[in-house]
C-alpha cells in the first residue's frame, strides 16, 4: 500500500464505495453529532469527510485531541456511500464518507492566526503575513489554480495561432518606458547597473527583425511604482505577442478571436461581439476615460457653449481661458440627494486637482433646486437646453464640471463611474470589450510645456514622415491602440516605427537628439538598418485577465505571493537591509535620505 495515498481528497466518489484507501491532506473540520466525530480532509482538489467512532476507536479520538486544525495528517479507511438523506450536493465528494481505522498526525500546526475555513475576517497585513495560510482558504486558493489552467489555456491558444514562445532576459539596461526601473548593481562591472525589464518592448522587436515572424511569452514585467486595486507594485505578467507584416486590423483580429475563446471558455457570461473600435478623442468626450466601461450609459454632456452664454457668472468665469471647458452628467433619479451627498462628490473632485462641482434637481413637480437654481428663472434658453439633454425628465440631477478642457474629461469620466456603481447602473454578467484607437502620438507636459511622447514611443505615426514634418506634433496620431473590457485596460499595443529615418524625427520632436537615440536604444537602432519587417503586436495583461474572469476587485486576490500596496512583501520581509560586507563587495554606499 502507498506510504501516503491511494488516492486524493477530492476523488472519491460512489463508485469507490467498499475500497480501503489511504488519505492525506490538512484537517480542515472537527464536529461531534449523536457522539460520532465527522472530520472534513482538505486536498489541493477538494475535500472528504471522515468517520470517527470514539466507541470503537478510542486511541483514533486520543491522537485527534492532539492534531489541532490545519494539521496534516495520514488516515487509512473504508470508503462508503453516506446514509440516504445525509449527501451533501456542494462536495463533488458528497455521496460518499471513510470510515477511519488508523490516523497519523504528519505535521502537527500551532493555533491559527485567524480562521481558514468559512468566513475570514483577518486584515489584510494579517493575510498577507502569513499567505501560506491564506492560500488554504477555498477561493484564493481556487484563484491560483484557476490562473494556472487560464496561463496554459493561454498559452496553448497562442501556439495554435502558430506563436513561438521565446523567453526574453531579465537583466538588460534601463531605457525611458514611462516608469521607474529597478535597478541591480553589476559586481564584475563596478559602477554599472542592470535594469529589469518594465516589459520586452525592444527584444521582442528585435526578434522580428530576427526573422521570427510570431512571438510570444507570459513575461514577467518591472516596474517601481506603488500599486492600486488593478495593478500590482513592483512585478506584473502579461502576455506579451509580436507579430511581422500585419496591419492593426489583423492583430485585432488575433487577439479578438483570442479574447472570445479565453473568456468563452472560462465564464458564462455575454460577451460583446464584435469590439467596438473608439478613437481616443471620443471616449475621452463621452466617457471621460480612454477605458471606458460601455455597460451603462450616462455619457458626458458638453454644455460648455450654453453656459457661456446663458450660465451664472461664476461658471462663465470659469470657461474664460482658453482650453477649459464644462461637462455635464444626468443622474437619473437624483434629484432627491441631500446637498451633503453632492458637496463630498465635490470635495473628492478637489482632491483629484479640480475645482469641484455644481449641480441642480429637477424635480418631481418640475421645479429646480441646487447650488445655482434661481438663475434658471432669468435664463429661459440655458433651462431649456438642459431639460432636453439625454435622459434628463423629472426626478434627475444635473452634475456640472468646469476645467482645463482634458481634466473636466477625465474628472468627469471618474465621477461616472463611481455614480454607475453606487446607482446600480451597471449591466451584470456581461464582458463589454472594446478597443479605443487614433492615440495622439504626443502631448504637452504639464509643468514644462515640452513636447512628449503621449503613449509609446515606439509607435509608427499615422501619415509617416510626411505628418512629422507637416503637422503640429499635438495633431498627431498614432498607430497606438488599447483593449479595454469593463472599464479596465487590458493591454495596450501599437504597430511599431520600424523605419530609421521616421524614429530618428519622431524622437527629436520629443526632445531626444540623435546621439540620445543611439545611446538608449542602441540595439534596435542598428538593427533597423538591416531589414527590418513592418511589425506590431500587444500585451494584455494577465492578473487582469485573472481578475475579470475570477470577479476580484483587488488584483492581490489572483496573485499566489503579492506585496502591500507599498511594494512591500510583508511575509518574506522585503524590502530588506543588506549587510555592509555585500555592499563593499558592489562597491556601493548608503546615502541617508533627504528630510
Amino acid at each position: 500500500m502507498e506510504r501516503f495515498r491511494t488516492h486524493r481528497c477530492g476523488e472519491l466518489r460512489a463508485e469507490h464505495s467498499g475500497e480501503s484507501v489511504v488519505l492525506a491532506g490538512w484537517l480542515a473540520r472537527v464536529r461531534e453529532l449523536g457522539g460520532i466525530l465527522f472530520l472534513v480532509l482538505r486536498g489541493d482538489d477538494g475535500e472528504v469527510q471522515l468517520v470517527v467512532d470514539p466507541n470503537d476507536r478510542e486511541d483514533l479520538v486520543e491522537r485527534l485531541d492532539r492534531a489541532r486544525i490545519e494539521s496534516t495528517v495520514r488516515i487509512e479507511g473504508e470508503v462508503r456511500l453516506r446514509p440516504e438523506g445525509t449527501e451533501n450536493s456542494r462536495l463533488a465528494t458528497g455521496e460518499v464518507e471513510v470510515v477511519v481505522s488508523s490516523l497519523e498526525v504528519l505535521g502537527e500546526a500551532k493555533p491559527l492566526p485567524f480562521t481558514v475555513s468559512g468566513k475570514n475576517n483577518a486584515s489584510e497585513h494579517a493575510r498577507l503575513q502569513h499567505r501560506y495560510l491564506d492560500l488554504r482558504r477555498e477561493r484564493p486558493h481556487r484563484n491560483i489554480r484557476m490562473r494556472s489552467e487560464i496561463i496554459d489555456f493561454i498559452r496553448q491558444a497562442m501556439i495554435a495561432r502558430g506563436f513561438l514562445e521565446v523567453h526574453t532576459p531579465i537583466l538588460t539596461v534601463s531605457s525611458p518606458e514611462g516608469a521607474r526601473d529597478f535597478l541591480v548593481p553589476a559586481r564584475l562591472h563596478p559602477g554599472k547597473f542592470y535594469a529589469l525589464p518594465q516589459a520586452p518592448q525592444q527584444f521582442k522587436q528585435l526578434l522580428m527583425a530576427s526573422g521570427f515572424e510570431r512571438y510570444f511569452q507570459i513575461a514577467p514585467c518591472f516596474r517601481d511604482e506603488a500599486g492600486r486595486l488593478d495593478r500590482s507594485p513592483g512585478e506584473f505578467y502579461q502576455l506579451d505577442m509580436e507579430m511581422a507584416f500585419v496591419t492593426q486590423d489583423e492583430i485585432f483580429e488575433v487577439v479578438e478571436g483570442l479574447m472570445l475563446e479565453l473568456f468563452g471558455h472560462f465564464s458564462e457570461w455575454r460577451i460583446t461581439d464584435p469590439f467596438p473600435r473608439i478613437p481616443w478623442r471620443e471616449a475621452m468626450n463621452r466617457w471621460g476615460s480612454d477605458k471606458p466601461d460601455l455597460r451603462f450609459g450616462m455619457e458626458l454632456q458638453d454644455v460648455t457653449e450654453v453656459l457661456r452664454l446663458h450660465g451664472p457668472e461664476f461658471l462663465k468665469r470659469a470657461l474664460e481661458p482658453e482650453n477649459t471647458s464644462a461637462r455635464a452628467l444626468v443622474l437619473p433619479g437624483g434629484a432627491g440627494l441631500s446637498r451633503k451627498v453632492f458637496e463630498q462628490y465635490s470635495k473628492e473632485l478637489e482632491g483629484e486637482g479640480g475645482k469641484g462641482l455644481s449641480w441642480l434637481g429637477w424635480s418631481e413637480d418640475g421645479t429646480w433646486r441646487g447650488s445655482w437654481a434661481k438663475h434658471l428663472a432669468s435664463a429661459p434658453a440655458l433651462e431649456e437646453h438642459l431639460r432636453g439633454l439625454p435622459d434628463a425628465a423629472p426626478g434627475c440631477a444635473i452634475l456640472f464640471i468646469a476645467e482645463k478642457d482634458l481634466l473636466a474629461m477625465k474628472l468627469a469620466g471618474r465621477l461616472r463611474g463611481r455614480l454607475g456603481r453606487e446607482f446600480g447602473m451597471i449591466e451584470e454578467e456581461i464582458f463589454s470589450f472594446c478597443w479605443i484607437v487614433d492615440f495622439p502620438m504626443y502631448e504637452e507636459d504639464e509643468e514644462t510645456g515640452q513636447i512628449v511622447f503621449s503613449h509609446n514611443p515606439f509607435s509608427m505615426p499615422q501619415g509617416g514622415l510626411e505628418a512629422l514634418e507637416s503637422k503640429h506634433p499635438l495633431e498627431i496620431l498614432a498607430y497606438q491602440y488599447d483593449l479595454v473590457c469593463n472599464g479596465y485596460e487590458l493591454s495596450s499595443g501599437a504597430i511599431r516605427n520600424h523605419r530609421p529615418d521616421i524614429m530618428a524625427r519622431a524622437f527629436e520632436i520629443a526632445g531626444y537628439p540623435p546621439e540620445a537615440l543611439e545611446e538608449k536604444f542602441g540595439a534596435l537602432h542598428a538593427a533597423f538598418q538591416y531589414g527590418p519587417p513592418p511589425h506590431g503586436g500587444i500585451a494584455p495583461g494577465i492578473e487582469r485577465i485573472l481578475m475579470l474572469l475570477l470577479g476580484e476587485e483587488n488584483i492581490r486576490e489572483v496573485v499566489p505571493f503579492p506585496m502591500n500596496s507599498k511594494a512591500q512583501d510583508v511575509m518574506m520581509g522585503a524590502p530588506g537591509l543588506v549587510s555592509k560586507e555585500q555592499l563593499d563587495e558592489l562597491g556601493l554606499r548608503l546615502v541617508e535620505p533627504k528630510g
